[in-house]
């Protein structure tokens, strides 16, 4: 029996798919699956129910982004020069470079350890730099509606992390009981994860990426029509629906991955995961070697879909401060600082390799920079979105400000419990 036109189909959400899914897949970077392995191997089951407490904040703000936009034509760094005052801007700079190149230095460094475990007679590092060549000259020589079609279906690497959990012995029942009653300790070790877990999901670089990719896609929509396009409610509903699914499987992932570490590495006595390569090795006796190649696979996969939205996101940031070209549809001859921008951020990662810096610290000190620009960021969008002169009719449903408010209420606390936990 056919599917009506107005009915749901595979084919159909399929379809939708784009900003929104990339955007909640690369959440789960190498850097997240450390965060959330170790939340596994520590406290077992416990942290489960963040999942889906976090998944309905995150939703929210991305859609906003989304909306922002679309609505607009522009993305948030060119709304910040127009409508605030300059030093908002370059505060905005001034903490996401470090961070950003932080965090690309801890992922490029877990893509290159766990593929040493796959291949140990090639050093981690030398895997490093090949992965990096390797994505600087995808992004400088495709197009983005090219890219964005190979990470819609390498994000589904992610999905490996579902199948672990099937491969040992589960106790579904505590599993259920952990997800929905949530379970909180007072003391600092527990408060920390709990921090790391909120900025790990919800990550500035992400509102960037996610405002200036529906932005790309509604010029590439215009460019095959030959003509302006009327953004249409329809559009409106495409991109909401896009960032559900989107957030959804990102927080799917880290749900799986905190409970293939609760039960399996947790259970084996294993409780102190500070690597991505830790948890795959630790993996391998515990799950058997199908378990183990899983998981670095896909560590790899998601490197390779969450360094591109990393340093795409931070050439938006430049590009849109500075007023130069860019578009990762351009050509490198169209927009050379947007290309520069992005192999400076790929380099200056891979270089943390070699100056002593270790993943766990660049992790660390990313966090607290994202940890202390996220409420201002998020207190921002939300001005945006109930702005008339900005939005003219999209502005923020109740609903949305609802929403919005409780991220950025827990996304403060959260800030200052980091500060806390590192400086007392």
């Amino acid at each position: 029996m056919p599917t009506s036109s107005k009915g749901f189909s595979i084919k159909k959400i399929l379809k939708l798919l784009g900003p929104g899914l990339i955007t909640g897949a690369s959440d789960d970077d190498p850097s997240g699956i450390a965060t959330y392995s170790q939340a596994g191997a520590q406290y077992g089951l416990s942290t489960l129910w963040t999942a889906w407490i976090t998944f309905p904040l995150m939703a929210s703000i991305q859609e906003m982004c989304a909306r922002i936009g679309l609505a607009t034509s522009q993305g948030l760094t060119s709304i910040l020069k127009q409508h605030y005052p300059k030093w908002v801007m370059y505060l905005m700079v001034l903490f996401s470079f470090p961070a950003i190149v932080m965090n690309i230095g801890a992922d490029i460094a877990g893509m290159g350890a766990v593929a040493n475990l796959i291949a140990p007679k090639v050093q981690a590092e030398y895997f490093s730099v090949v992965f990096t060549v390797v994505l600087l000259t995808c992004i400088v020589l495709f197009p983005y509606h090219r890219i964005a079609a190979i990470l819609k279906y390498l994000a589904m690497i992610l999905l490996v992390y579902l199948i672990v959990p099937f491969l040992a012995k589960t106790d579904w029942g505590a599993v259920l009981r952990a997800t929905v009653i949530p379970h909180i300790e007072f003391n600092k070790d527990f408060l920390g994860i709990l921090v790391a877990i909120l900025g790990t999901t919800i990550s500035p670089y992400l509102f960037f990426w996610q405002t200036n990719m529906e932005v790309e896609e509604l010029q590439e929509k215009q460019r095959k029509q030959k003509n302006m396009l009327v953004v249409s409610r329809r559009m409106f509903q495409d991109v909401r629906t896009d960032v559900n699914i989107g957030m959804l499987f990102s927080n799917l992932v880290m749900f799986f991955i905190i409970l293939t570490a609760g039960t399996v590495l947790s259970a084996g006595g294993i409780h102190k995961i500070d690597t991505v390569e830790q948890a795959a090795s630790a993996l391998k006796p515990l799950a058997g070697d199908m378990a183990y190649y899983l998981f670095a696979l896909g560590v790899i996969g998601t490197g390779f879909l969450a360094i591109p939205v990393l340093s795409g996101a931070l050439s938006y940031i430049f590009s849109e401060t500075f007023g130069w070209e860019m578009g990762l549809d351009k050509k490198f001859q169209e927009a050379k600082g947007f290309y520069i921008i992005i192999g400076i951020s790929l380099l200056l990662g891979l270089s943390m390799n070699y100056i002593g810096l270790s993943p766990i610290k660049a992790l660390l000190y990313s966090a607290i920079l994202y940890g202390l620009t996220a409420p201002v960021i998020i207190a921002i969008i939300l001005h945006i979105c109930n702005n008339k002169k900005i939005m003219k009719t999209h502005t923020n449903s109740r609903r949305a400000n609802v929403l919005g408010f409780m991220t950025l209420i827990l996304m403060t606390v959260a800030a200052v419990a980091l500060l806390y936990f590192q400086f007392f």
